[in-house]
């Protein structure tokens, strides 16, 4: 019986060996991306049900299409690009055991155009880590300088020069946190009593100075969310009860307009809500705003509606009914923008901005995209 399966093995395999013989090996290779398409955008998924697989996903909103994935370790948030967009500098946690053993926290550099680890730079391991939130890193605006928020609780701030590859220092900033690029040098922090402090760097990344404005606004009637919007030299702050406070970082120090309101007395009820619950249009001048109707304590809420303002009138233009509930959005910079709602799950729903039709959904983007960001 041996024998005879033997035979039947070289009789097979004999006559397939032409067959084999015809197949062109595979090749391997890295694809390279062009310039980005103003319709790309990235969605950053923290894998909530396996958080130490961290992972971001570039897709086209025209298309669907998935043009690339970065794995981004534990507990991900987000990344930084400068102005070129050349390089992703991305703060990362990793783990020697994977999920235990011994921490290490890097600023990783990616190539744009290969998504490859081009470079990294160790950090202190006291990176924070929660639900993604646009303050917890932030470029100043000479694309020179990486602010990393720590929480340990201790907090403080990690500056990393992305230009040299290294790591600067660590500044204390009790009572402050999160990080929102403010000048060329410079960026805000949020504090305990509704003041702002502006940390302004020196040439090599070291803490020049520091200063502190008046609150502007009230932490125990009506606190304003950590997730603003930027246009230009302005911070858009929204509040619980649906203020907007305009933050102007054009100074030395940051100054405050009247905050308005986006609720009429006849809406009560409706109030904003999200993880990324405000997106903007620079050119347009127009701000989009997660809403949903709900009491008080639901600014996690997902948002059925999104309403628009005008900016100069600050007044309401639109109001666009979602497919699905969603918790956060942005838009599209060009002059044919998109508004991209991620619904906290693997899909993310694109719509018109100027009239918001919806034109379709994209499935398959990871599996808990919370926060899209713009190549």
């Amino acid at each position: 019986m041996t024998a005879r399966v033997l035979a039947i093995a070289l009789v097979t395999g004999i006559l397939s060996a032409p067959a084999m013989a015809q197949m062109a090996p595979d090749t391997l290779g890295v694809k390279t991306l062009d310039a980005p398409g103003p319709h790309w955008f990235w969605a950053h998924d923290v894998a909530f049900f396996n958080m130490a697989d961290g992972r971001t996903y570039l897709h086209n909103a025209d298309t669907g299409e998935m043009l690339g994935m970065l794995s981004t370790g534990i507990f991900y948030s987000k990344f930084e690009t400068p102005n070129d967009y050349r390089m992703i500098y991305s703060p990362e946690t990793y783990y020697s055991r994977h999920t235990r053993g011994e921490r290490t926290d890097v600023v990783s550099f990616y190539d744009t155009a290969t998504l490859q680890v081009v470079d990294e730079v160790v950090i202190p391991s006291k990176r924070h880590s929660g639900l993604v939130n646009i303050g917890f890193n932030a470029l100043t605006d000479n694309d020179r300088f990486l602010a990393i928020y720590n929480f340990s609780p201790a907090q403080s701030v990690t500056i990393v020069d992305v230009e040299t590859r290294r790591f600067v220092t660590e500044i204390a900033t009790p009572g402050c946190a999160l990080t929102y690029a403010s000048g060329e040098r410079s960026f805000l922090m949020m504090c305990g009593n509704g003041s702002l402090m502006t940390i302004e760097l020196d040439d090599a990344g070291n803490e020049a100075s520091r200063n502190r404005s008046e609150p502007f606004f009230d932490t125990r009637r009506d606190p304003v969310m950590e997730k603003p919007v930027r246009s230009g030299d302005t911070w858009y702050f929204v509040s619980f009860e649906g203020k907007i406070h305009e933050v102007d970082v054009a100074g030395a120090t940051p100054s405050f307009s009247e905050p308005w309101s986006l609720v009429d007395t006849n809406e009560a009820g409706w109030r904003p809500g999200g993880l990324q619950l405000l997106g903007i249009h620079s050119e347009r001048r127009e701000l989009a705003v997660l809403m949903h109707e709900g009491g008080a304590d639901t600014h996690k809420d997902p948002g059925s509606d999104i309403w628009v303002y005008d900016l100069e009138k600050r007044q309401r233009v639109r109001r666009i009914q979602l497919e699905a509930p969603a918790v956060s959005i942005n838009i599209t910079k060009d002059r044919d923008p998109l508004l991209l709602a991620s619904r906290g799950e693997p899909v993310i729903d694109v719509y018109d901005f100027r009239n918001g039709g919806h034109l379709r959904s994209i499935d398959g983007v990871g599996q808990t995209p919370l926060y899209i960001q713009l190549p």
